[in-house]
C-alpha cells in the first residue's frame, strides 16, 4: 500500500516509478480521490460541529425562557442529526474507494531495479559453481524420477494435473533436502522456526499483496479461508497490528509447509514433470526489520538461500529481476536459478524480495524507536530458502549416473541415513 501523503507532495516521482512496472500516470486519479475522502469527512465534521454549537445554543435558550427560539434550534438540531449518517456513509465510501484503488497498485521498484518488461531483460549479476559434464546424454528428472518414486501417474489419477504421488527414495530425498534447508536456516544462520496455519482469512492475504487483485491464482475453502500460496503469508502476518519495540528488530522467521497455486496463468507451462505443481513444499524465509536495515537484510537473506545451493554443490546464478518481471509487492528481488542439466538451462529455485513498507502498510505493522511517540512502519523481506520439489529436481538432474541411479550430496548424507546413492527399481 501507498502513502497517499507521500504521493500527494510529490506525485512526478510516484508516476515515473509506476511507469517502469508499465502503469499508466495514476497521481491525478489517487489525489482526486483523496479530494473526495477529505471533503467528505470536512463535511461530517462540520455537521457534527454544527450540532454541538446548536445544542449549546438550545440550554442557552431555554434558560432564558426563549422557546421559540428553542424549538427552532432543536428541530435544526434534528435535522443534522437525521443527515449525519449518510455523510458518515459518504465519509466511509470516499475512504473504501481510495483504499481499493492504492491497494491495486504495486509496489514501486529500487532505484537500482534495472528496466525492462520480461525475464528477457533480468540481469546476471553472479554465478557459482560448474555445470557438470557427463559422459553420457543427460535425462530430465520426469525419465530419471519415476524409477526413483515420482509417480506422475499416480499423483493425476488422485488429483488431477500438475498433483505428484512422492513415494520411496524420492520422497525420502524431499524430506532430507526440507530438514536440511530449515536446521541451516535455525542453526547457522538464526531465524525462529515456525510452524505456521495454512488456511489463513482474508486481511493475512491481502497483508502480504496477493489480494484482491491474485485471488484467482489461490485456493480457497468452502467457508472463506485461503490455502497458502506460501508461508509467507502466515509468516510475515505474525506482526499484523503490532507494535513492536525496536529492540525486538530484527525477527526472523523460516518455515516449512505444502503450498497451494492454481497455476491460472501458467497454462501450457511445464505441464510435465515436478517443476510447476499445484501443491509442494517449500522453506520460507520472512524478515522483519527497522528501515535503515532492510538492504543489508536482503543481502544477507539472499546469501542464506545461496548458502544452501552451495552446501548441495549445485551451480546457479543470481539474477536482478527487471521492473516489469517482479512480484506485486517487491521492490526489489533477487531470483537464484539453478542449472538442470536435461534442459541445458537455468530455471528458478528461489526469490528473495524487499517490500520495503509495502506490505507493513497494508498490514498496519509499525515499532517504536524509543523516545518518539509516533510508532513508524517496518520493513519487510521473504525468500525461499529453497523450494524444495524444483531442489529435488536439480539434485536428481545434475546428481544422475548413467545407469539410473542418482548420487546423494554429500551435505545429505546424514539425512538419509548415510545412504550415499539411490539406486532405481528394476
Amino acid at each position: 500500500m501507498h502513502d497517499i501523503r507521500s504521493l500527494r507532495d510529490d506525485p512526478a516521482p510516484f508516476d515515473a516509478a509506476l511507469a517502469r512496472r508499465g502503469l499508466e500516470p495514476q497521481s491525478a486519479h489517487l489525489i482526486a480521490l483523496d479530494d473526495a475522502r477529505r471533503a467528505a469527512i470536512a463535511a461530517a465534521q462540520d455537521a457534527q460541529t454544527r450540532r454541538n454549537e446548536l445544542s449549546k445554543g438550545i440550554g442557552q435558550a431555554k434558560a432564558q425562557k426563549d422557546e421559540a427560539r428553542a424549538a427552532a434550534l432543536m428541530a435544526q438540531v434534528a435535522a443534522l442529526k437525521e443527515a449525519l449518517p449518510a455523510l458518515e456513509a459518504d465519509e466511509a465510501h470516499a475512504a473504501a474507494a481510495l483504499d481499493a484503488a492504492l491497494a491495486a497498485l504495486p509496489n514501486r521498484p529500487a532505484a537500482d531495479v534495472p528496466d525492462g518488461a520480461d525475464e528477457n531483460d533480468n540481469v546476471v549479476v553472479h554465478s557459482r559453481g560448474t555445470p557438470p559434464h557427463f559422459a553420457f546424454a543427460a535425462r530430465e528428472h520426469d525419465a530419471i524420477g519415476p524409477a526413483l518414486g515420482l509417480d506422475f501417474e499416480t499423483g493425476v489419477a488422485l488429483a488431477g494435473a500438475r498433483f505428484t504421488l512422492v513415494r520411496g527414495h524420492a520422497a525420502r530425498l524431499q524430506r532430507a533436502l526440507g530438514q536440511f534447508m530449515l536446521d541451516r536456516l535455525t542453526r547457522q544462520h538464526g531465524y525462529e522456526e515456525v510452524c505456521p496455519p495454512l488456511l489463513v482469512r482474508d486481511e493475512a492475504v491481502f497483508g502480504t499483496g496477493q489480494l484482491p487483485k491474485f485471488a484467482e491464482d489461490l485456493f480457497r475453502t468452502t467457508d472463506g479461508r485461503w490455502l497458502i500460496p506460501t508461508a509467507e503469508v502466515s509468516l510475515t502476518n505474525i506482526v499484523r497490528e503490532a507494535i513492536l519495540p525496536e529492540g525486538e528488530l530484527p525477527l526472523r522467521f523460516a518455515a516449512l509447509t505444502p503450498c497451494f497455486r492454481s497455476e491460472a496463468g501458467a497454462a501450457g507451462r511445464d505441464t510435465r514433470g515436478y517443476i510447476r505443481q499445484h501443491q509442494f513444499d517449500k522453506v520460507e524465509m520472512v524478515s522483519i526489520v527497522a528501515p535503515d536495515a532492510s538492504e543489508a537484510e536482503h543481502e544477507r537473506m539472499t546469501a542464506c538461500a545461496e548458502g544452501v545451493l552451495d552446501a548441495l554443490e549445485l551451480p546457479y546464478r543470481r539474477m536482478l529481476l527487471c521492473a516489469g518481471d517482479m512480484g506485486f509487492s517487491a521492490a526489489r528481488t533477487y531470483d537464484l536459478e539453478v542449472w538442470l542439466p536435461g534442459q541445458a538451462r537455468y530455471r528458478e529455485i528461489s526469490s528473495c524480495s524487499i517490500c520495503t513498507d509495502f506490505q507493513a502498510r497494508r498490514m498496519n505493522a509499525r515499532y517504536r524507536v524509543e523516545g518518539e511517540k509516533a510508532p513508524r512502519f517496518v520493513h519487510t523481506l521473504n525468500g525461499s530458502g529453497l523450494a524444495v520439489g524444483r531442489t529435488l529436481v536439480a539434485v536428481l538432474e545434475n546428481y544422475q549416473q548413467e545407469d539410473g541411479s542418482v548420487a546423494v550430496p554429500s551435505a545429505l548424507q546424514p539425512y538419509m541415513g548415510g545412504l550415499n546413492r539411490l539406486e532405481p527399481a528394476r
